[in-house]
């Protein structure tokens, strides 16, 4: 076999795979569910039960927060948490998976990575790219860094809140007053902005309105959902949400580090939410013409009093 045959034989068992791993990948995210983004110094403790959520949220486990190194256990529920992802995870492991899979099959046809450039050629343009990546994230992440407490997780528990966001059209409401779990007095105006950030956020999501996205969501937290369009992209998929309508909803937690708010909020809400072939528009999978029932937790960022942000999303653990 030539220098050359051989070569594209590699090749092929390269690309094969890529592409078995990161199907792998991808299924093992999809049945983890979990969540993504930061929640401070509380990213890797669990938030509050609430009427709303009942469960325990699932672990943020796309995160650029650093985990302790050592955490003392709470005396509440158990604080495990899932390190976060390394080079290859997450944003970073799509980006360089994307370019690494597409300049084999370029060089398998006999082009190489931006034309010639050859399998060397290849190899010193990922590395070059994942060094500087790296080097991106690192600094990131150094500069976000919070400074953590040995016991996060117990002394925030309040066992539940009875913070409740009126119902959609329910008339009547009152300003709430803070209670057990609230540090800040979270109010009925901030409840409003939240349910507004829900509403938007599924909207912008479905259009892919990146732009939109950008100024309702922390860097990190928008980073993980132009992952998810580009996954779904990718495999020529289009996520529809719609006609979201907000259910009850129920402050978990909130709390401020230095010049940031954060809260957390138990939201159940009901949307038309399918995912559809972006060439065709047909469905496949979910129901376009019944509303389904989800119930996540968002935690929100306000940094030196300005406008709520989403930071974090997690799914909720089945009763």
């Amino acid at each position: 076999m030539s220098i050359q045959g051989f070569g594209r034989a590699l090749a092929m068992v390269a690309v094969a795979l890529m592409v078995v791993m990161t199907v792998v990948d991808v299924a093992e995210a999809r049945r983890a569910g979990g969540g993504f983004g930061s929640r401070g110094t509380r990213t890797f403790s669990t938030p509050s039960t609430t009427r709303t959520a009942p469960t325990d949220a699932m672990p943020i486990d796309r995160t650029m927060t650093r985990q302790p190194s050592a955490q003392q256990p709470s005396a509440g529920r158990n604080t495990t948490a899932n390190p976060r992802p390394g080079l290859f995870g997450g944003f970073g492991g799509s980006l360089l998976g994307g370019l690494m899979l597409g300049g084999l099959v370029g060089m398998f046809l006999g082009h190489g990575l931006g034309g010639g450039v050859g399998f060397l050629g290849l190899i010193l343009q990922v590395l070059l790219i994942a060094g500087v990546f790296m080097f991106l994230r690192r600094m990131f992440a150094q500069t976000n860094a919070p400074a953590y407490s040995g016991n996060a997780r117990g002394q925030y528990s309040n066992g539940g809140s009875d913070f409740e966001i009126p119902r959609i059209g329910g008339g009547g409401r009152q300003a709430p007053q803070p209670k057990a779990g609230d540090e800040i007095g979270v109010q009925q105006a901030d409840l409003d902005q939240f349910e507004g950030l829900l509403k938007e956020l599924q909207a912008a999501y479905a259009a892919e309105d990146f732009r939109t996205l950008r100024q309702i969501t922390t860097p990190e937290a928008m980073s993980y959902l132009a992952e998810e369009i580009g996954d779904n992209a990718t495999k020529g998929l289009r996520n529809e949400v719609r006609d979201i309508h907000l259910v009850q909803g129920d402050v978990a937690e909130a709390w401020r580090e230095g010049a940031d708010d954060y809260a957390t909020v138990a939201m159940r809400y009901e949307s038309i939410d399918v995912m559809r072939d972006r060439s065709s528009g047909r469905v496949v999978s979910g129901d376009p013409d019944n509303l389904t029932e989800a119930v996540e937790v968002w935690t929100f960022l306000r940094r030196n009093g300005g406008e709520w942000k989403v930071s974090a999303i997690q799914g909720v653990e089945a009763a």
